[in-house]
């Protein structure tokens, strides 16, 4: 449904540090990069990206699901991200209550956005 979603983040230097290392795991990529008042293009693999800019106000919460091919990719997005400096919001596993093969794992960026992995695919 989505080309690209833009929003902007308080810290951008630390933004952008942060969803490079914990989406790589997704194989996420940076692109095209402005000034911080333009930002940065961070690619995904099936061509959406998600483009981050300084902003001048706080930011309101907001929560983005990035697709995860495998569950180990979910599980490497979470270490990964709270490598990064992301905080703990639900630990990789099953979420029964979406349904029965969701697999997902939430963390907090620097600016408190709730950020998912997710994997549809039922195990083998």
């Amino acid at each position: 449904m989505f080309d690209h979603v833009k929003f902007g983040v308080s810290n951008y230097a630390a933004s952008k540090a942060f969803y490079l290392k914990a989406l790589a795991p997704l194989g996420v990529t940076a692109g095209g990069e402005g000034d911080p008042s333009y930002g940065i293009e961070i690619c995904g693999r099936n061509n959406a990206s998600l483009c981050l800019f300084q902003a001048r106000g706080t930011p309101a919460p907001m929560h983005i699901a990035f697709v995860a091919a495998t569950r180990q990719e979910v599980d490497a997005f979470y270490n990964a991200a709270l490598a990064a400096g992301g905080k703990d919001h639900g630990a990789p596993g099953l979420r029964p209550k979406y349904h029965a093969h969701y697999y997902a794992a939430f963390v907090l960026d620097p600016d408190g956005h709730n950020i998912e992995a997710v994997c549809h695919t039922p195990t083998p």
